[in-house]
């Protein structure tokens, strides 16, 4: 009984962990991703350019029309197909750290087919998606 109380923690606990963010070095151009942010809100921006999408992420931004103008919000599980990547070029306002832009094609939900940009925070290979 304690050894599975104590397995059923640790899964628990491993679900709820904070997913570290994905490089350029983990999916190659053309393979495929699921987009989801944060557990507190995982819808996923995808920006209409790179620049856009570092900017947000660095806290430069104008205002709340800006950021609906230039964004789809794709939901959690939106699937995606890898079109670029250029590392290290985001720069988190909140945290000190470094992500990578991710250009992708939608591939499901009612953007499909539409391009975008998002952070490697957003992106997740579908084995560790799916472990989440």
């Amino acid at each position: 009984m304690l050894r599975r109380t104590t397995a059923v923690i640790a899964l628990v606990l491993l679900a709820a962990a904070p997913a570290p963010a994905e490089s350029c070095s983990t999916f190659g151009v053309g393979g495929q991703v699921v987009l989801k942010s944060s557990d507190l809100d995982p819808d996923v921006f995808v920006w209409d350019s790179k620049t856009r999408a570092a900017d947000y992420a660095s806290g430069n931004w104008r205002d709340t029309r800006d950021v609906i103008t230039h964004t789809l919000l794709a939901k959690p599980g939106t699937h995606a197909q890898v079109i670029s990547c250029q590392k290290d070029l985001i720069r988190s306002r909140y945290a000190n750290e470094t992500l990578d832009a991710v250009g992708i094609r939608l591939l499901s939900g009612p953007y499909h087919g539409r391009y975008g940009w998002v952070t490697s925070e957003d992106v997740h290979t579908s084995v560790k998606a799916a472990l989440r």
